[in-house]
């Protein structure tokens, strides 16, 4: 599968006053021994790597390039180790996957390229707002396409990571396209897992199903041009049995007394049927006949209930958490103008709107933690920072984003 690590989130950075104070490690002598013992280890696994890729037909030529100046990179490694801190709950994380300014941007991205998006979608039969929710999802429209030096990212990976074998595939996959001349080593930039492009797409994913769109004879998912990555993700999407006109999952009633053990993603009827079970659409009649569905409930029985389709399956090939799943189809939902969800969350707590969620942001960075943005969306770094300003006023700290963090900020 591909390296996006959306529902279990990377680590974050927290630049705080929490953190202001702390030592640098670096500066300690037994620190300096560590890293110097590991950076001459890392040289000695990347000649022993170079014999193996030469092996897969990889040339000397190319290995000497893509290897120029790349160093043993300990932020990977820690990004690495310490991506499940940040597990969200499903509303938290669907809030941020559709919120206001997001959806926003992606309407004005769909107007922005509505004839390269027509187009792709005439193609690959894959609606033009499921391809930009999944743009969206990805890299915030081309926003965050990811800084790493994807192959220093996946040699230190490669050599350090929890899957070494794993990363050592996509290390040789990456070095391929350098080879076919799709990309220059020096502009092969992605995320810390190696995920490259407005897309992220992994190196094997690259490989097996990029297109030239632009017809340039390169499929260069890197450009500021987002042609060829978004064509690349309407192929993917298409390839894995994509069904134009069918969505990812309608919102449904369930009748009283529903067993959630016909919950499941192996139970399946068509959506006539499941009426006659008492399971209709919210204007209480049957869903739409789009083929067989599943009943899915991601919070339980208390929360929002979804008939899910064939497409759900689809777009999980993507990437495999229900969370994103449920992020790409409902922000596709409201980029074609659908509503939010209407059943309320069980959340166990007071939510804030987006215009709170903002003052809670600015009031994180006048505080002195370091956000990179105001934007309203819950990402890993705010969740971060609002930990560390609960624990340094002595309260649980949960990282809510709740009426009743901001009520402790604005009382300070």
């Amino acid at each position: 599968m591909r390296a996006s690590y959306l529902f279990l989130l990377a680590g974050a950075l927290l630049c705080g006053p929490a953190l202001a104070n702390a030592p640098d490690a670096s500066l300690r002598p037994e620190a300096r021994v560590i890293v110097s013992t590991k950076s001459a280890s890392f040289e000695a696994w990347i000649e022993g790597y170079k014999a193996r890729a030469q092996k897969q037909g990889i040339s000397r030529r190319v290995l000497d390039q893509a290897f120029r100046g790349v160093s043993y990179n300990a932020e990977v490694i820690a990004k690495d180790r310490n991506q499940s801190e940040f597990k969200r709950e499903i509303w938290d994380y669907l809030d941020s996957a559709a919120s206001p300014i997001r959806v926003e941007n992606g309407q004005a991205a769909l107007r922005k390229h509505a004839r390269t998006l027509q187009r792709i979608e005439a193609k690959y039969g894959v609606e033009k707002e499921v391809v930009a929710a999944v743009w969206g999802m990805e890299s915030t429209y081309g926003e965050r396409r990811g800084t790493f030096n994807v192959i220093e990212a996946l040699a230190s990976l490669s050599y350090d990571g929890r899957r070494g074998a794993f990363f050592e595939k996509q290390l040789t996959a990456a070095l391929q396209i350098l080879q076919s001349g799709d990309i220059p080593a020096t502009q092969m930039m992605g995320s810390w897992a190696g995920a490259m492009g407005h897309t992220q797409f992994i190196p094997t994913s690259y490989l097996a199903y990029a297109v030239d769109f632009t017809g340039d004879g390169r499929r260069d998912i890197w450009s500021d041009d987002p042609a060829d990555a978004l064509a690349s993700t309407a192929a993917y999407l298409a390839r894995h049995g994509w069904k134009k006109g069918q969505p990812w999952g309608v919102e449904v009633r369930l009748p009283k007394g529903f067993k959630s053990g016909n919950a499941s993603k192996k139970i399946k009827k068509s959506p006539a049927e499941w009426a006659k079970m008492g399971v209709v659409g919210l204007n209480g009649r049957a869903v739409k006949n789009y083929g067989s569905a599943s009943v899915f409930l991601p919070a339980g029985v208390n929360g929002p209930a979804f008939l899910i389709f064939d497409n759900f399956k689809v777009i999980s090939r993507y990437n495999n958490a229900d969370a994103y799943v449920m992020g790409v189809g409902h922000l596709s939902d409201r980029l074609a103008g659908g509503s939010e969800i209407q059943t309320p969350w069980p959340r166990g707590y007071a939510p804030l709107s987006f215009e709170e969620k903002m003052e809670l942001q600015r009031r994180l960075i006048a505080a002195g933690y370091g956000l990179e943005k105001v934007d309203g969306i819950i990402g890993p770094n705010t969740i971060a920072a609002i930990k560390a300003y609960q624990q340094s006023r002595g309260a649980t700290p949960d990282g809510l984003p709740s009426q009743d963090t901001l009520h402790l900020m604005r009382s300070r």
